[in-house]
């Protein structure tokens, strides 16, 4: 599979703070690449160095083919963004703001069109941006992204702020994207959740360092077996649960037991609720939790995967 973003021991630091430690990372071509890590892991460090807003302080990047630091006007024409500050012009219309940055890349009256049917916001982008919603900001700010077909998007939070309605409407626009414009999705976010229901592929950020990089599939397959409980004596339960060597956690009210790679879950669950009513623990529930992203990052061993929020809609 060909790779639309490539990065070598990409580093930066400001001052005594190393910001991003040696990232190496690879995005094939035509997928959504989740980019994850509570915030300040370094994410948007890394961001602004892959579109040549802030140079490295050693290593490399290449997107859509280009080295960033050898050619930084070159691989901006190959890269739409989407950061936090969209820079809307709030008297002028959302065609109008897009006009301002389609004549700055010198590209054809139609390219306007053709982006806004993309985000569907045809007729909302003829009012003024002070009258849009958040949710309308973030399509407009898409839809300056997509100006000129570029081969990789590289957006930055794009549901931060929004309503569960505003968030479900993005989820689907955004999980669709490769397959409408052929673009690769570099997808910032702190959001397991969202990004678990959008990215095919994912990349784990921590203290500016790449902890975990694949395709999120094959990554789920390879976790470690999970069984959940729910007992009436949670603490007895842990002590007979870690009596059979378990790593435990506790997650919605249930304890969690990972179990080792190739056991069996059927036989797992018979001996352990055989021990647990042994021990006197009444066991309400047990049985085999689903592999998730969440699961994903418990056992890179990253601290404290709660502030990481696998927020529903």
């Amino acid at each position: 599979m060909s790779v639309a973003i490539e990065t070598r021991g990409l580093t930066r630091r400001f001052g005594r703070h190393l910001a991003v430690d040696s990232v190496s990372m690879s995005v094939p071509d035509k997928v959504v690449y989740g980019f994850l890590g509570r915030n300040g892991a370094g994410k948007t460090t890394t961001l602004k160095m892959l579109l040549g807003l802030i140079r490295p302080t050693s290593g490399s990047a290449r997107v859509a083919g280009i080295d960033v630091s050898r050619d930084r006007i070159g691989a901006a024409r190959r890269v739409g963004a989407l950061l936090e500050a969209h820079g809307f012009y709030a008297n002028l219309t959302g065609r109008e703001n897009l006009d301002l940055t389609r004549t700055l890349l010198g590209l054809r009256a139609g390219e306007i069109d053709r982006v806004l049917e993309v985000v569907e916001m045809v007729e909302p982008a003829r009012r003024r941006v002070s009258d849009f919603s958040l949710g309308m900001r973030q399509r407009l700010g898409l839809a300056r992204a997509l100006l000129g077909a570029p081969p990789v998007l590289v957006l930055d939070e794009p549901t931060n702020g929004l309503d569960p309605d505003g968030i479900a409407d993005m989820r689907r626009f955004l999980k669709a994207l490769p397959d409408r414009t052929g673009a690769t999705v570099l997808l910032s976010s702190h959001l397991l959740g969202e990004i678990e229901q959008i990215a095919s592929h994912i990349g784990i950020l921590h203290e500016g360092r790449l902890v975990l990089e694949g395709e999120l599939a094959r990554l789920k397959a390879d976790l470690a077996p999970e069984i959940a409980l729910r007992v009436d004596n949670v603490a007895r339960a842990a002590t007979v649960l870690r009596s059979h060597d378990l790593t435990l956690s506790e997650q919605d009210g249930a304890l969690v037991a990972q179990l080792r790679r190739g056991d069996d879950h059927d036989r797992a669950c018979a001996g352990l609720n055989r021990a647990l009513v042994e021990a006197g623990v009444a066991v309400f529930a047990i049985g085999p939790r689903a592999r998730s992203l969440e699961g994903i990052y418990r056992q890179v061993s990253v601290p404290d995967p709660a502030r990481l929020k696998p927020e529903p809609v």
